[in-house]
């Protein structure tokens, strides 16, 4: 059954369900709304498995300031939550599409990171599984979009001390991963072509 008559569904059974106990209507309706838009994110059952993105170029970093929760008002990495049926690759590069406007290659596995946030009570409010991807994107102009209200290139140099980013200090640890492998990258490419010449 396809997402929007999944929900049609969920709505007339919701509406059918009214006439017996208007009282419990809306309660039951917004649980059939939530499993309509499938796993929820807020207070999961289980971790939810997502992907990050490092994406650089001339010294600096790709970030997006996000809309929603846990992240709202606050820098981060581009990225989200991997949609069922959907390779990691494919996840980042819709990912990164959605934000920025950007059209992007993964070229690398960095690291994964569990991010767990709490609530006053200790309760697991969020639960998120990221596999950070060191990626490039092609020449184009950003649009920011779907969970970012903006997105810039920021200087890597100026992230330890910004107080505009505020970045965690896992978020700058996996944008070194990915300048370090980046560099290694560009070596390993010029040593390459070096010895082309040199065999030609």
């Amino acid at each position: 059954m396809k997402e929007t008559e999944l929900r049609g569904a969920a709505i007339c059974c919701a509406v059918f369900y009214c006439s017996i106990d208007l009282a419990d209507c809306q309660t039951w309706m917004c649980s059939l709304e939530q499993f309509a838009a499938g796993p929820q994110r807020e207070y999961p059952s289980a971790p939810r498995l997502a992907v990050g993105a490092v994406v650089l170029k001339d010294a600096c970093v790709l970030l997006v300031r996000r809309t929603h929760a846990p992240l709202a008002g606050e820098w981060s990495l581009p990225g989200g939550v991997v949609e069922l049926g959907e390779t990691l690759r494919k996840a980042i590069v819709r990912e990164i599409g959605e934000e920025t406007g950007l059209m992007a290659e993964p070229l690398a596995v960095l690291d994964t990171v569990e991010k767990i946030h709490r609530d006053s009570t200790g309760r697991v409010q969020y639960h998120y599984v990221l596999v950070e991807f060191l990626c490039t994107v092609l020449p184009g102009k950003l649009r920011p979009a779907s969970d970012a209200s903006d997105a810039t290139w920021a200087k890597i140099e100026e992230l330890q001390e910004s107080s505009e980013f505020r970045l965690s200090a896992e978020t700058l640890r996996i944008v070194e991963m990915g300048r370090v492998q980046q560099d290694s990258q560009s070596r390993g490419t010029r040593k390459a072509r070096r010895a082309n010449r040199n065999v030609s």
